[in-house]
């Protein structure tokens, strides 16, 4: 039922007119020719029920470029698996052509040169187009957002999220889940929640004092003369990856055995077909999925992947549909007599060069953006390089966020979270107010100023690295490895928890970090409450502004081994 053609049915005929890099007007020209708007949309309605799936758009209103990773690790049982293949090995396992549109959609290849060629992806303007278009084909589609959409932009840290709860609205999803809605802190997040025309659902939160469930587990839908289930599962390490104290009460987890009490419950209620709204990452779901019979699909969130093709665990079907708004996914269902007999996917990608933005919602977006406008725009500075977050390890955003926070702080070291969101900024460029909140916004962006020793540095990566690197998915409870400026470190993946860190070394000196010296060490996003400093965004910009133009060199300080 799974056909890669259906990703991108124009992409052969687009890139037989270019090479791999793509450079120039005429590429230009040949690719926008090959994508059509039709093309990217068209679909061969299927079955009786359509699933439709956005996640972790965080805040982004319009089009934005985002490099996929370039490292992408998987251990243990999901070594090797996708979504843990990258670059050429991932253009090889989906046979998709090197420079052509899937190619620059999907992976880092050729990165700056095909983002000239194909130009930005997403914007909320566009997603309005595709999902109306699919609504269209198939009225009664169920719209379900994965969740961390109310965070990561400039005008959600000045609306508190209002910009990105009401042009949702507006969009119309039928069902949501969630992640960094709760930095929001909980007095704002009861707020918006009681103001939504649809469910939040999260059959893992529970009120910690009363051990009972404090949000919908799942809502009932009948589509398509289908019973259908719908449960969420909110992030599950809230208060290890984000501050507790920002939702106090709450208490969450991957919570195995509920999530089978809440299968067999609205499979006792007469669901037909069983779908998890998850936000567990896509290993943890995928282990679920093997754990907990009978759900049909998961579409999965938190780790950002985009797969052109669906995952099979068994009887279970894992969607994977990136992040920012670069992707929508429909999943068409054959479900008959109770259970599923077939399926059709698509990976929709939105060139938004190519997709006719929404009218209604692209004025909307405009007039909630138009209070801002002077700030998103003002230029700070420019870059040589590109800019990007995404991977296991440094990317080019937090090596120019380390390198403000040692000269700023006039620090030996600086640590920058392992953050995914973030999107990317194409090499001699200017760098605008937007670009920066893009790669920083958030509610506790306190850029801390301590000592540590060379020892307590080592069990902090330690830990971090075990977060990222234990072979048990249920484990795997932060975001990539914290970045890591002026210092290189040696890290084996294979290794047991406190033992894969090796070779720590001063960048500047070249001298190996000493466990018993005091080293002053910058960072920010502390989960500790209290935290002081300056925001995050205003020491970044101030360091830009005072370079001028900035140029970041691939880093090479860390060395990666078994992988």
């Amino acid at each position: 039922m799974i056909s890669r053609r259906d990703f991108l049915q124009a992409a052969v005929a687009a890139s037989a007119a270019y090479g791999a890099s793509g450079v120039g007007a005429w590429a230009q020209i040949a690719a926008r020719q090959g994508l059509t708007e039709s093309h990217l949309l068209d679909f061969d309605t299927f079955g009786n029920v359509t699933l439709i799936h956005v996640t972790d758009i965080h805040g982004q209103l319009v089009p934005i470029y985002f490099r996929e990773p370039e490292v992408n690790i998987g251990v243990g049982e999901n070594r090797g698996k996708p979504p843990h293949v990258t670059g050429a090995d991932f253009l090889k396992m989906y046979d998709i052509k090197p420079g052509s549109p899937e190619a620059y959609a999907l992976t880092y290849e050729d990165f700056t040169a095909l983002a000239k060629t194909y130009g930005k992806m997403g914007g909320l303007d566009r997603i309005a187009t595709v999902v109306k278009s699919i609504r269209a084909a198939r009225p009664d589609a169920l719209l379900l957002d994965g969740g961390d959409t109310w965070h990561g932009s400039y005008t959600v840290l000045k609306t508190q999220a209002q910009d990105m709860v009401d042009a949702m609205n507006m969009l119309g999803p039928d069902a949501m889940t969630s992640h960094w809605e709760f930095t929001l802190g909980i007095d704002r997040v009861t707020e918006i929640v009681d103001s939504l025309p649809f469910p939040f659902l999260g059959a893992n939160i529970f009120d910690a004092e009363w051990d009972e469930p404090a949000y919908e587990p799942y809502k009932m839908f009948e589509r398509g003369g289908v019973k259908i289930a719908v449960i969420g599962q909110a992030f599950p390490y809230m208060p290890i990856a984000n501050p507790g104290w920002m939702f106090p009460g709450l208490s969450f987890g991957v919570r195995e055995e509920r999530m089978a009490e809440v299968v067999d419950e609205v499979r006792a209620k007469g669901a037909e077909l069983v779908v998890l709204l998850s936000h567990n990452g896509f290993d943890v779901d995928r282990k679920m999925a093997q754990r907990v019979p009978g759900i049909d699909i998961i579409l999965t969130g938190h780790t950002h992947d985009a797969l052109p093709e669906p995952v099979l665990v068994g009887k279970t079907i894992l969607i994977a549909s990136g992040s920012n708004g670069k992707f929508v996914s429909r999943v068409d269902l054959d479900v008959r007599d109770g259970q599923l007999m077939g399926f059709r996917h698509k990976l929709i990608p939105i060139f938004s060069d190519v997709i006719t933005p929404d009218a209604e919602m692209a004025a909307h977006v405009d007039a909630t953006r138009a209070p801002f406008k002077a700030e998103l725009e003002e230029v700070l500075g420019h870059t040589t390089s590109t800019l990007y977050r995404r991977g296991n390890f440094n990317g080019t955003w937090d090596d120019l966020i380390c390198n403000a926070l040692i000269e700023e702080r006039e620090a030996d070291i600086a640590l920058s979270p392992g953050f995914r969101w973030g999107p990317s900024l194409v090499a001699d460029s200017a760098i605008t107010r937007e670009d920066l909140y893009n790669a920083t916004a958030m509610s506790y962006p306190n850029a801390y100023r301590t000592e540590m020793t060379g020892q307590q540095l080592k069990v902090i990566l330690e830990d971090v690295a075990d977060n990222l690197f234990n072979p048990d998915p249920y484990y795997q409870q932060g975001g990539d490895m914290v970045r890591v400026g002026g210092m290189g470190y040696r890290i084996d993946v294979t290794r047991p928890q406190g033992e894969r860190l090796s070779n720590m070394t001063m960048l500047k000196t070249g001298e190996p970090v000493d466990p018993d010296k005091t080293y002053v060490v910058a960072g920010w996003a502390s989960v500790q409450e209290g935290t002081e400093g300056p925001a995050i965004f205003d020491l970044v910009e101030g360091w830009i502004k005072r370079k001028g133009t900035v140029s970041i060199d691939p880093n090479k300080s860390v060395e990666v081994v078994g992988a």
